[in-house]
């Protein structure tokens, strides 16, 4: 099946590794491993249709360990044309601490109307989060063991998302989002609890279109379907979030 972002990404080298610069891992807490909290998206966008931020260029590579705080690829409502880096942890503009986004990294779908947060960027400010896979922990005794879940055919794909813009009282812009959750399918549901929402062409059509309004939105936050995704072990490497390298998606 064909990428439904195969107009804008070109396929990367398997064997690049990298490990960003600390400016890209913005000081965020070991302890965070809820879902969805880390993804990958080991394709490497287009340059030509990237948006840079303002304050850091963001290198065009591989990403096998995307955490919260890190600056992420996203298309947002207001620019469908071109792929944004925005902060993972939606700070809201009335936000007085920007560490509010550590508790704002997930919005659960099935309450998202109801949250001061989330419901203004439910109506104006929808975005869609580029990916190929997540990662999840499940416990185990004497632990916990990670695994990567992903398509069936192993493309890209995209997961909704809600997006905010601060200015500090400094004049400092953030822009920031946050990854919507709804209940687990059958593949996930032994794993954990929770799952991203996933969208297919359609559906990630109608999330980025103004005219939808939010109450009828709610119908596309479901589950995304268990037959068209796999799921398998991996290395408990990928819990350290200064971890970014190939090995880390490879079945153990």
């Amino acid at each position: 099946m064909e990428s439904i972002f195969s107009q804008f990404l070109l396929l990367a080298t398997s064997n690049i590794e990298c490990i960003l610069p600390s400016t890209y891992l913005l000081a965020l807490p070991s302890r965070i491993l809820i879902m969805c909290g880390r993804y990958t998206f080991t394709k490497v966008p287009d340059e030509s249709i990237i948006v840079q931020p303002q304050d850091v260029e963001i290198p065009l590579v591989p990403r096998y360990n995307i955490a919260p705080s890190q600056l992420c690829p996203i298309i947002p409502q207001h620019d469908i044309g071109h792929i944004h880096f925005f902060r993972w942890g939606l700070i809201p503009h009335w936000a007085k601490d920007t560490r509010i986004g550590y508790k704002m990294i997930n919005a659960r779908s099935e309450t998202v109307l109801e949250k001061n947060s989330f419901k203004g960027p439910m109506r104006k400010q929808r975005c869609v989060v580029l990916a190929d896979g997540f990662y999840e922990w499940k416990k185990l005794k004497g632990g916990k063991q990670p695994y990567r879940i992903l398509m069936e055919d192993e493309r890209d794909f995209v997961m909704a998302g809600l997006y905010a813009f601060r200015r500090s009282p400094e004049g400092k812009d953030v822009s920031s989002f946050t990854i919507l959750t709804t209940e687990p399918n059958e593949l996930t549901m032994d794993i954990h609890d929770r799952m991203p929402v996933i969208f297919d062409q359609e559906q990630k059509d109608r999330w980025l279109d103004p005219s939808e309004s939010a109450e009828d939105l709610l119908e596309v936050l479901r589950p995304y379907p268990a037959e068209r995704m796999k799921v398998y072990p991996v290395s408990s490497a990928v819990g350290n979030v200064r971890n970014d390298y190939a090995e880390l998606v490879e079945e153990q």
